[in-house]
């Protein structure tokens, strides 16, 4: 079965910053891109960023482009999210997902999800 394990989550200041990281098994990852969701207290789940299989091509939503940076590293099966310049705002459990269908945009119907890891940003 496959397994996404989120951690790196915490409690941190406004203005520092939180290493994630995601460790994928129970499968075969190649060409799937992962991607990094959060949902905060009383809202949906929104999208952060997602990597492609090679991890050129990236994208990000506006909400943390130039202060997040998601990488992967195959031969691990692992994908990160570092996360600088962090803001209350950014208080979320944050998710990764993967998966290998691309859909209409910069968007991946993700057929695997992790359990989480909590990120709170105090001011």
């Amino acid at each position: 079965q496959v397994q996404l394990v989120e951690s790196g989550g915490g409690l941190v200041q406004a203005g520092g910053s939180l290493r994630l990281s995601c460790a994928a098994s129970g499968g075969t990852f190649s060409n799937v891109f992962m991607g990094w969701f959060r949902q905060a207290p009383g809202k949906e789940r929104e999208f952060v960023a997602v990597i492609s299989w090679s991890g050129d091509s990236t994208y990000g939503a506006d909400s943390v482009k130039g202060r997040f940076t998601i990488s992967r590293d195959n031969a691990k099966n692992t994908v990160d999210l570092q996360m600088n310049s962090l803001k209350p705002e950014d208080t979320a459990v944050y998710y990764c997902a993967a998966g290998r269908t691309r859909l209409p945009g910069p968007h991946i119907r993700y057929d695997y999800w992790g359990q989480g890891t909590q990120v709170t940003v105090s001011s």
